[in-house]
């Protein structure tokens, strides 16, 4: 990789970590959600400075092209992403279902209660 590539890789990377630090300041993403492309920014940022590091990684993990390396690390952190994702929609999921149990059973409440106030005013 040469030098412009490099100084171009770190120059996004760097603006994606300032972009990410703005949203969380700006309460528009949360930092539970936020680590993680916090982590991706930081080794896009390192791999980029330091390029001779994937064929290190791909030597010591026994993988023959360090782009395969690169793939490997892309689809590892699309599989983590997804799984908390998941996590997220599933919590999610059982709050709407434990809201609009709670919301029936206000409604019938308050349907009970209208109709005791017209029983009483019909009196």
């Amino acid at each position: 990789m040469n030098i412009r590539t490099q100084i171009m890789v770190a120059v996004f990377a760097a603006a994606a970590l300032f972009l990410l630090i703005y949203m969380i300041r700006g309460n528009r993403l949360k930092l539970k959600y936020a680590l993680s492309w916090f982590v991706l920014a930081v080794g896009i940022l390192i791999f980029g400075c330091f390029p001779s590091l994937t064929s290190l990684l791909a030597d010591f993990l026994g993988i023959e092209t360090p782009v395969n390396v690169l793939f490997f690390a892309g689809f590892c952190f699309s599989l983590i992403i997804i799984f908390s994702l998941t996590v997220a929609v599933s919590r999610l999921s059982v709050s709407l279902k434990r809201l609009a149990q709670e919301t029936a059973l206000l409604k019938k409440e308050l349907e009970e209660v209208r109709k005791e106030r017209h029983e009483d005013a019909g009196e």
